[in-house]
């Protein structure tokens, strides 16, 4: 059976820091490079689950990988190399505490928002009349603040730059940007029979330059829907066929557990971890056309130490 890396306490050359986010642990270098360890973590409603999903790092980490190489005519990114299947190597960025989020659909946060009544989002008017998972005549930016700790916050364009979170030719440029590999990561996704749905991007600085940073267009940060018997389901008002975390969301949501407090997390029985394993694998293969080859689990954390170590030797 294969193992899941949940936690890890590496000793890299040069290391000075570590943060430990929800799924990925970041190693600082002193010389401003960052190793970022994809584990097999998985989150929802800002809660990381009690098991790990064998290989889920690695697909999120070569999924990402695969669209920053994908996407850096658009924009310069964070990314170096990859020397393991489950980590990626990049500049050290002075993050924007903004998340761009991008909608090309009424599904998700969206979607619930809108049941709940609410007709604008993040200073987006929306209109009447639409249901779950009908398509926007234009992706709308719906942007969030980034949040150390726990939840991160719907925020309107006209509250980022009143507060000064970002300069404002500065937003103007990310949200160009956002526009700009949203429509990429439609294009790649149309081509795999699939349908970008909404995503994040986050960005940083470096040397004055805005800089694309963290992953893109994975599941973890997107959604997608099967574009075959899209708009059949749609007439049908039937559940969309989508390949995204959300089905996990929904799943924590029917055992009665979305984050609040004193809600208790549900015990995720082997099957369903077995599941989700196989939903993202799914997801690589679609997305980027290429059989899923599983790396070796036997001893992960000494497979990340070699590699790493023989990359950074190696620069």
């Amino acid at each position: 059976m294969s193992k899941a890396i949940i936690k890890t306490d590496f000793k890299f050359p040069g290391q000075k820091q570590v943060y430990k986010g929800k799924v990925r642990d970041v190693y600082t270098l002193d010389n401003e490079v960052l190793v970022m360890v994809a584990s097999d973590r998985i989150s929802a409603f800002d809660h990381i689950l009690p098991k790990g999903i064998p290989h889920k790092g690695q697909v999120l980490n070569q999924v990402a990988t695969m669209f920053l190489e994908a996407t850096k005519d658009i924009v310069p990114n964070w990314l170096i190399g990859t020397p393991d299947p489950s980590v990626a190597v990049g500049y050290a960025c002075e993050p924007i505490r903004v998340e761009m989020v991008i909608r090309g659909y009424l599904a998700g946060h969206s979607a619930r928002e809108y049941k709940a009544g609410k007709r604008i989002l993040c200073g987006v008017a929306l209109p009447e009349g639409l249901k779950e998972n009908d398509r926007f005549l234009e992706p709308i930016i719906t942007p969030a603040t980034k949040a150390e700790e726990g939840h991160d916050e719907d925020i309107s364009r006209e509250e980022i730059l009143e507060r000064g979170i970002v300069p404002e030719a500065i937003y103007i440029q990310m949200e160009n940007y956002t526009r700009a590999l949203f429509k990429r990561g439609t294009e790649i996704a149309a081509e795999r029979g699939l349908i970008l749905v909404d995503t994040k991007y986050e960005f940083g600085m470096r040397n004055g330059e805005v800089i694309l940073i963290d992953e893109i267009h994975t599941p973890d940060s997107s959604r997608y829907f099967y574009a075959d018997g899209y708009q059949e389901r749609q007439n049908k008002n039937e559940t969309q066929k989508q390949l995204s975390k959300e089905f996990v969301r929904q799943w924590l949501i029917e055992n009665e557990f979305q984050g609040l407090d004193g809600q208790q997390m549900p015990l995720m029985p082997e099957e369903f971890v077995a599941t989700v394993t196989d939903r993202y694998i799914e997801l690589y293969e679609r997305i980027t056309g290429k059989q899923f080859v599983p790396a070796d689990t036997s001893d992960i954390e000494n497979r990340i130490q070699m590699n790493v170590f023989d990359f950074l030797a190696s620069k």
